[in-house]
């Protein structure tokens, strides 16, 4: 792991208050191009903070089905370059045998003016079910989740233009976190965080402090959760990839009050208030 860059950088600013106008300095977060390679050849270029790549590589490789677990890696280099970072991901046979042919897969012909048919059929690929999770979370635990991640976002505290990840687990609170100024980039994070310390996704629920879309979902159950929470609201096909799923998506946290999407079983006696 070679490129090591500031995640902020302070700058100065006009701030216009009530009292007046002055200059001041303000933290604001970086994001640069990280190119996810595979192979030597890049596969994926994504804009990000430039922290926890490492998790970033890891987390990507297993939400994108390019691995089944971390064994299948050979190796990560990240090469900073100025312009951008590039992590490098050395597969071992089997793994860049299977990744070879999915990219020759890819790259076949354009067919609806914007991508291959091949590529829309990536991007609404089938996730797996989760729906043998005997994971249950109460009212409290939920209200709980969104407000302790809260407290572990550094990055957003000092900038206020981050989003956040984070792994709850009943009757331990978040004991997972990463943060990003892309939403799935730190979901990203967040699962290659988990995959190296072995946390076992269904023992708890991912947390967002973004809104739900179907890549969200899709992330969240390669990780193996059958909960996914979100202060924001979600797309109606993040709904219908988690109810098909078995997951139960709980959004729209805002104090003591949620929305509870699909699968509502999973959630104990006392939350019927808080759906519409």
């Amino acid at each position: 792991m070679s490129a090591r860059r500031k995640a902020t950088t302070q700058i100065s600013r006009l701030a216009r208050r009530a009292g007046g106008t002055t200059t001041a300095n303000r933290m604001v977060p970086e994001e640069t191009p990280v190119a996810l390679s595979f192979g030597g050849t890049t596969h994926a270029v994504m804009m990000a903070s430039p922290a926890d790549l490492e998790d970033f590589a890891l987390g990507f490789s297993l939400t994108e089905g390019i691995i089944a677990d971390l064994r299948e890696i050979e190796a990560i280099e990240v090469e900073d370059h100025g312009a951008g970072i590039d992590i490098q991901i050395r597969l071992k046979d089997r793994a860049n045998t299977r990744f070879e042919a999915r990219r020759r897969r890819l790259a076949g012909p354009v067919g609806c003016g914007l991508c291959g048919i091949e590529s829309i059929e990536e991007a609404m690929r089938s996730v797996d079910a989760v729906g043998s999770s005997k994971l249950t979370l109460d009212a409290d635990d939920i209200v709980r989740s969104v407000k302790r991640l809260s407290k572990l976002q550094p990055l957003h505290i000092e900038t206020g233009a981050v989003h956040a990840a984070g792994f709850y687990v009943p009757g331990k609170g978040i004991v997972m976190a990463r943060e990003d100024v892309g939403r799935h980039n730190a979901l990203d994070k967040l699962a290659g965080a988990l995959a190296k310390t072995g946390i076992g996704g269904m023992s708890g629920a991912v947390v967002v402090t973004s809104r739900v879309s179907v890549e969200m979902v899709q992330k969240t159950a390669a990780i193996g959760s059958a909960f996914i929470i979100a202060v924001s609201a979600p797309t109606a096909l993040a709904v219908r990839t988690a109810q098909e799923a078995g997951m139960t998506l709980v959004a729209l946290v805002r104090g003591d009050d949620f929305d509870i999407f699909t699968h509502p079983d999973r959630v104990a006696c006392g939350v019927a208030k808080h759906v519409a």
